[in-house]
């Protein structure tokens, strides 16, 4: 439950990181609304995940899974370039993410 608890942390986490973006400084109501209620699920939600899950495993995954799909929402969304440099980070995140899953032994 632990990783569903924290696969659901990572959207809310992809959705605050868009929807900062969207608020221009916090000026629009909706999408302040929106990152605001994304921050605090995540927040909650990752908690729920780190009960069970080491913190150095649960955080990095969020935050390294959360960066990747922010990277590429943002380029669908925003017409952000995703660059080589970007594209072998991205890669360099997913294979930290998945060592520490298979190091976790979860």
């Amino acid at each position: 439950m632990a990783w569903i608890f924290l696969a659901i942390a990572v959207v809310f986490e992809i959705v605050f990181a868009l929807g900062t973006n969207a608020t221009h400084g916090f000026t629009k109501l909706w999408p302040s609304v929106l990152t605001l209620v994304a921050a605090a699920g995540g927040i909650f939600t990752l908690s729920l995940a780190l009960r069970t899950l080491d913190v150095s495993v649960g955080y990095t995954i969020w935050t390294g899974l959360g960066s990747v799909g922010t990277v590429v929402l943002g380029a669908v969304l925003y017409k952000e370039r995703i660059t080589l440099p970007k594209l072998l980070s991205f890669a360099a995140i997913i294979a930290g993410a998945v060592t520490l899953k298979l190091a976790s032994g979860l």
